[in-house]
């Protein structure tokens, strides 16, 4: 073997200084998963980008992708979520890409598209990476980590939650058509965690960490749930997304506080999610109200003598 001159070493140590971080594999996806017939049409790897959301927004907007775009990026310096949050991770410890769809379904039922890709994600990781997963409405992916139940130290030795925040999704118009993002974390260490209630596959047990196995599974998982809510022309009963969503959301059956637009804030049971993909509240005075966009936070239980508080 010839050995490589000193500058050359160099940047191949850069770029695999991190061994338990590959690199996506863009051929072997391609070839996986676009094939004739199939959802996904083109697939696209960068090694770093502001959003993936914005850039495949911004090429559908231009006429130039079909459906079933899909981009990912290795590394996101601008990810956003919900309510403009960012959402940063170290290169290749996650998931992060979009994928572009034009659902010939109502527009009214589009609004299903976030909470679709919801399950399509929490069933591919539950059989991939084989860990429980549940859904918080309207978009994240949460975890249980060993260590967090009954209030425990978490593995970053904050008090337990029950629950971490894994993934979310972020679904926006464009073109003629609907971009949906996803993040999830991956192999974050505790120490690389964003906040305390964040978590990752890794901490959470995952038997599995490498993300081309598991790009594969959401993918496929997403292309089988999309096309059967569009053979239902959208309609969450007749498809199942309705029971799916509702057997997984961990929203359901507790206190909450839906904090509104316009600076107002809605607390009650969420009993519900109605035909509409909306979270539905029974406030003390036994009011339901549906609830269409807001940020949702979980409250514990009341203790007696105490009041209700948020999660951390």
């Amino acid at each position: 073997m010839t050995p490589q001159p000193p500058e050359n070493r160099d940047k191949d140590a850069g770029r695999w200084s991190d061994l338990g971080r590959p690199p996506l594999n863009a051929t072997a996806l391609r070839r996986a998963l676009v094939r004739p017939g199939a959802l996904w049409t083109s697939l696209d790897v960068v090694p770093a980008t502001g959003s993936t959301n914005t850039d495949l927004a911004a090429r559908a907007a231009g006429g130039e992708v079909e459906e079933g775009a899909v981009l990912v990026a290795e590394e996101q310096s601008a990810g956003r979520g919900r309510l403009n949050r960012s959402w940063s991770a170290p290169p290749r410890s996650g998931l992060f890409f979009s994928v572009y769809l034009t659902p010939r379904v109502p527009v009214q039922r589009w609004g299903w598209l976030p909470l679709l890709t919801g399950v399509a994600t929490a069933t591919a990781l539950s059989r991939t990476a084989g860990i429980d997963t549940a859904l918080k409405w309207p978009n994240d992916i949460l975890v249980s980590c060993p260590g967090d139940d009954d209030g425990a130290a978490g593995p970053d030795g904050t008090p337990g939650t029950g629950e971490r925040k894994v993934g979310g999704i972020l679904a926006e118009r464009a073109g003629s058509g609907v971009v949906i993002g996803i993040g999830l974390n991956v192999s974050l260490t505790a120490a690389e965690l964003p906040v305390p209630t964040a978590g990752s596959l890794a901490l959470a047990g995952a038997r599995t960490t490498d993300r081309d196995p598991l790009l594969r599974a959401v993918l496929r998982s997403l292309e089988e749930w999309y096309a059967t809510w569009q053979s239902a022309v959208g309609d969450p009963g007749a498809s199942r997304l309705l029971e799916t969503y509702t057997a997984g959301c961990a929203t359901l059956g507790r206190s909450v506080r839906a904090e509104l637009p316009g600076d107002t804030a809605l607390t009650g049971e969420a009993v519900a999610i109605d035909a509409d993909g909306r979270l539905v509240l029974a406030t003390a005075n036994g009011v339901r109200h549906p609830v269409g966009a807001g940020d949702i936070i979980h409250l514990r239980a009341t203790r007696p003598g105490g009041d209700d508080s948020p999660e951390p």
